[in-house]
């Protein structure tokens, strides 16, 4: 099937074609335009144009489009969901499930156009303020440059999408080359919805020539980009003054406690490590645990990975799907290969069949090993004994990375001394990293990013401050 790239509200775009391939058997199934300098302009022109008809659209508007949108992603649920499962590799089960998520994604965003507001200064605090009214409220920042991954080719989509047009922003969207059919998709459903001409512009290409310009362009106010940290690095140092919200990488990391139960804990981590073929930012890598049950978890841990069933993401039964390309299967062999001449043992797993690399367990790994140090983006997570909780804080603590961390155990005292020691932007008690509600705040500490993403708080990076200060007397 032929896809197109919305500009200004029309579907268009002529050229090179992209092939987007299905994960599992290779096979086409659908094309989309490579976008060329000229379309991206036009995208960025059309955002442009159409920033003061979104800031003057009354919240109760833009409401209505948000939950129109989320009404008509419901109705198409289906099919997003084969489309995911097709272009990411995704498990159908876990590609329904991010459906769902992005329904509500734009229904809570639809919540929080109504709630954006600012409030009153008592200026007459200090002596110079008296005689003066003082209030602030928020205003959209302008065009925004949207750039997206390919894991979670849908909702990730919405999480910049959704708080953008609630706040009353336009967007030029740039979703992953491999997986950009969904957000395809979720256009048309915006536009069935009602969005105004402009306020939505997809197009599409590599990152290194269709992102560059986008970030680099100053008509542009903000950038929100979820991808690796050599990227984000690369787009803060081209950037410009703009602001620029960045989701990047982590190593996963979870603690047990000798208190915790280890066959939830062992089947949560299985899940945790190994859905989505383990391409997650918050997917379990590390798990430490006290050495007092570290064999028993570990027993537990591997044969809650074996019961995983590997496959054709669109058989109903797996759980675990190709990986994205055959490019990161060569990676990822490559790090456990490397790990293993090191010293490191592979429990179970380790091995490949074209796109899919088997749920992997490692165990006698090092801390400098890239299988524990990098993120691996991948089902391979490592199982570490430590000598007491304090050593195991200490080591889920030691990385560049701080997105989030999961710690299970009972002990009241422990999940306080966790949530003390632990820098990482979500500390996750009884349940793995993994866990993310789509309102709450959600980003990373160190290398892991900047900003915040969850509708309210995205929104709130997606405003900027108006003061007011108004002189009542002569």
């Amino acid at each position: 099937m032929e896809y197109k790239l919305l500009i200004d509200g029309q579907w268009t775009g002529n050229g090179n074609l992209l092939e987007v391939k299905n994960k599992y058997d290779g096979k086409t199934i659908g094309v989309l335009p490579i976008s060329s300098a000229e379309d991206v302009n036009k995208a960025i022109d059309a955002a442009e144009r159409a920033e003061d008809v979104m800031a003057d659209m009354p919240a109760h508007k833009r409401a209505d489009i948000l939950l129109k949108t989320a009404a008509l992603l419901r109705e198409r649920a289906d099919d997003l969901a084969k489309t995911i499962a097709a272009e990411a590799g995704k498990a159908m089960k876990f590609a329904r499930a991010e459906v769902d998520r992005a329904v509500l994604t734009f229904t809570i965003a639809a919540e929080e156009a109504k709630r954006l507001h600012g409030e009153t200064i008592p200026l007459d605090a200090i002596p110079a303020g008296e005689g003066y009214f003082g209030f602030w409220t928020r205003r959209p920042v302008g065009v925004i440059a949207a750039i997206s991954p390919f894991n979670f080719p849908l909702n990730l989509v919405a999480h910049k999408v959704a708080p953008a047009l609630a706040s009353g922003n336009t967007l030029v969207l740039k979703p992953a080359e491999k997986t950009p059919l969904a957000a395809v998709k979720l256009c048309q459903a915006l536009m069935d919805a009602g969005l105004p001409a402009g306020a939505l512009n997809l197009v599409n290409g590599a990152g290194s020539v269709v992102g560059e310009m986008m970030v680099t362009d100053p008509r542009v106010d903000k950038i929100t980009f979820t991808g690796s940290p050599a990227v984000g690095q690369r787009i803060l140092s081209v950037a410009g003054i703009k602001k620029v919200t960045l989701e990047l990488g982590n190593t996963s990391p979870v603690v047990v406690a000798p208190d915790a139960d280890l066959d939830f804990v062992a089947k949560r981590c299985a899940v945790g490590a190994y859905y989505n073929s383990g391409q997650v930012c918050i997917s379990v890598q590390r798990i430490y645990s006290e050495k007092k049950v570290y064999e028993p978890f570990t027993e537990k841990f591997v044969k809650a990975t074996e019961a995983m069933v590997v496959g054709d993401p669109l058989d109903e039964r797996v759980d675990v799907g190709p990986m994205i390309d055959s490019k990161e299967v060569d990676r990822i062999e490559s790090w456990v290969n490397e790990a293993q001449g090191d010293g490191a043992k592979v429990l179970t797993g380790g091995k490949r069949e074209g796109a899919v690399y088997y749920p992997t367990v490692l165990t006698n790994v090092e801390a400098d090993m890239k299988v524990v140090a990098e993120e691996t983006f991948a089902p391979v997570a490592s199982v570490i004994s430590s000598d007491d909780f304090e050593s195991a804080l200490q080591q889920a603590n030691d990385t560049k990375f701080g997105l989030q961390v999961g710690v299970f155990t009972n002990d009241v005292n422990r999940v306080f001394k966790a949530i003390k020691r632990l820098n990482f932007g979500g500390v996750i008690i009884n349940d793995t990293p993994v866990f993310r509600a789509d309102h709450m705040p959600y980003g990373g500490n160190r290398q892991s990013g900047l900003g915040r993403e969850g509708l309210r708080f995205a929104m709130e990076d997606m405003t900027n401050i108006q003061m007011v200060a108004i002189r009542t007397g002569s």
